[in-house]
Parts: structure tokens; sequence; C-alpha cells
């Protein structure tokens, strides 16, 4: 037999391809010893026929350093995107179920229990986590699985389904509202806002706008001086973005008195200004004003981008100018007016109007025998023949 016991422990002993396999099954249960020798001939068998056992998958805590290191190289362009997920990961690491589960472990269950645990907590102000940040915490470990698989680290990655109630600031500065807005904005603030609300940049990339990316004059063949954006949050953030008189004579007027490469500096003439720093001047005038608390600085980016849908540009062109990574993101900020859609529906009934009127003639045509051209038969128009000049020789 291949099993035997030596004191009180159970040995196994047995041959594959030849070579002696003796082991403890450090066990005084001869079912058990006679289950890991099982598995001892399993693991032979499958490295014979080369099939590798994958190591067990690490713990959460454990993948992190590696999740961090290949978000900043992957994000080695975008800092605030460094930050974001560097942030979000704290988080999750504070769950002391999420930390030390298994990735392989981390199923359905388990991410459920985990939103109803960070619904029951309180923010830092108080308030219950808002379903906003525990969607921005599950967004996180869904990519940090999704690069586990990628590696082969684990097999599958779990389906995380987002919480529903997401608050979405949608809020429109009305041109009966902007005026008292910049009145109260102090600087750099209102020309930020200004910039913002004629080429809808985003307020980070507003803030990082460098003089040389400042072109005033028009280009050949162009009606308008631009901007150019040379990078940002998605793939299609560079692109240079026209300038509206408005905005062409506040940047004229900074231009002026500039001291520093960078068109709004921050404390430091080379740094820009902070995010935080136009942040807090927006809340001052927002609470001066008594506008809704939905009314943030990227409300002025909504705002332009929504303005360009009521003039009638269509979702490719707002993704463009918008820098969006997709169209799907454009539509949100097309939001047809009453109007708008009494126009489409004019149109409509144009196009009706002329379908029905020539569908009716080339019936009535048909009827009386008569020969119908096709929809797509182009007549030649009657071309007036220009008799040639007469050449007069004129003798001297």
């Amino acid at each position: 037999m291949s099993l035997y016991k030596r004191g009180e422990v159970y040995w196994y002993d047995f041959r594959f391809k030849g070579e002696r396999i003796q082991e403890s099954a450090h066990t005084s249960n001869k079912d058990a010893a006679r289950q890991i020798e099982a598995a001892h001939r399993v693991r032979l068998a499958k490295g014979e026929a080369g099939i590798i056992e994958r190591p067990p998958a690490p713990t959460l805590a454990d993948f992190a350093p590696r999740f961090r290191s290949a978000i900043k190289t992957l994000c080695a362009d975008k800092p605030a995107t460094v930050e974001f997920y560097e942030a979000k990961l704290r988080r999750l690491l504070e769950d002391k179920q999420l930390t030390t589960a298994r990735l392989n472990g981390i199923d359905e269950a388990m991410i459920d229990a985990y939103k109803q645990r960070r619904t029951r907590q309180a923010s830092r102000y108080g308030r219950p986590v808002s379903p906003a940040s525990v969607n921005r915490e599950l967004a996180t470990l869904r990519r940090l699985l999704r690069l586990a698989q990628e590696w082969k680290v684990i097999d599958r990655v779990p389906r995380i389904r987002l919480l529903r109630g997401e608050r979405i600031r949608d809020f429109v500065l009305t041109h009966q509202l902007e005026p008292k807005y910049l009145e109260a904005a102090p600087q750099p603030l209102k020309d930020v806002a200004i910039l913002i609300l004629e080429s809808g940049v985003r307020p980070g990339e507003a803030a990082n706008l460098q003089w040389p990316d400042v072109f005033l004059q028009p280009a050949v063949r162009a009606k308008f001086g631009y901007i150019r954006i040379r990078a940002g949050k998605s793939k299609n953030a560079q692109r240079n973005l026209s300038l509206t008189a408005r905005a062409a004579a506040m940047l004229k007027a900074r231009k002026a008195t500039r001291s520093t490469p960078r068109v709004f500096p921050g404390e430091k003439p080379d740094a820009a200004i902070l995010g935080t720093s136009l942040d807090h001047q927006h809340d001052d005038v927002r609470t001066a004003l008594k506008l809704p608390s939905d009314f943030v600085i990227h409300s002025l980016r909504h705002t332009m981008l929504t303005r360009l849908g009521e003039a009638g540009a269509d979702a490719f062109t707002i993704m463009r100018i918008a820098g969006h990574s997709s169209v799907t993101v454009s539509q949100r900020y097309v939001h047809p007016t009453p109007e708008g859609m009494e126009r489409a529906f004019e149109r409509l009934e144009e196009l009706n109007a002329g379908k029905y009127e020539t569908a009716e003639a080339e019936a009535k045509v048909a009827a009386a025998g008569g020969f119908s051209l096709p929809a797509n038969f182009t007549t030649m128009k009657k071309v007036r023949i220009r008799k040639p000049a007469q050449v007069v020789e004129i003798k001297s």
C-alpha cells in the first residue's frame, strides 16, 4: 500500500514516471492522508500535461500597489486622474472585509454588501455618503478587477451594478442671470467664466492655458482667432477653439498686462491658478446671489454646450468643440427646446408635403399612360450657345 504510518502521522509512497515520491501527509487521519496523496498525484499529472496551476489570487491589499503603479503609467499625462484613483483606492482599502478578500473571492454578493455598508456611513460633512461617491469607488474597483483579469490574475470580473439616485448637475445659467454673476465675480474668476462661457473649455483647461497657445489674429481663411488646448481629460481634448468677440477682448486686455507665460497664473508666476481657488470664489458669488448649490463652476461649460445645442449644433460638432470622448456624452448637452421641436416638425411637414406632391404628380402621369422620369434622372439645362468672337485685323 502507498499509505503507511510513521509514528502518529501518515506518509504516502508511490512512483511517478519512474521517480519515487515519498512525503508526509502531516495528518493522523487516514482518509485525509489518502486525499492529500490523491491531490499530489493530480498535481503531477497536470504538470505532465502542461497544465500549470495558478497561484492563489492576492488580496485587494496585496494587489493595490500593482494597481497604483499601473495607473501612474497609463495616466502619466493626467495627474488629476491618478489622484482620483488614488483617493478612491484609499477609500476601498478602509473597508476591512474588502481589503482582506482575495480578488477571485470578490463577487457580486460581496460588492452588494460593501454598497450597503458604505451607504450607512456618514461623509465628512455629517451627511450620508452620496450614491455618486459610492459609484466612483465601485468604478475604481471595477477597473482594478479588469486589470487583474487582463493580467490573468483572476478568471472573471463580477458584474458591478452602480447605485441609482446619483445626483446629476445640469444647471444652466440663463442669459438674465449671467450679467449679474459676472458683475459679482472677482478676478480671475470673472475672466475664467467668460472664457468658459464663450469657448466651452473645461475649468482645468482654462486654468492651464498659456499665452503661446492664444492666437488673437485669425488664421488664413478663418474669421476668428483661436486658442489651442494641448491636453485634457479625454483622448479628444487636444483641439483648437475659435474665439468670440467677447473672449478675444478679454484675452487682449489680459495680454496687455501679462507678466507670466500663463493666462491665469497662481500664487507663483510659473504655476497655474488652483482649481480650488476658483471654486472658493465661485461659492462666494453663488451664496451672495442666492443661487442653487447645483450651480458649480463646471456648470458654465454645461451652459455653453447647451447653448450650442439650442443654436442648432449637432452632437458631433459639440463633441469636437467640447473634446468629449464619444458622441454619447455630447448628446447629454443637447436639450431640445419647445421652439426647436416645433421647427423640427415644420421641416418634417414641408418634407412630407413635397414628397406627397411629387408622388401624386407621378401617379397622374402613370394613370394617363405617360412616361415618368426616374427620381435620379438629371435633366439638362438649356445652354445658350455664344457665337465665336470675330477677329478684325487692323492695317496700319
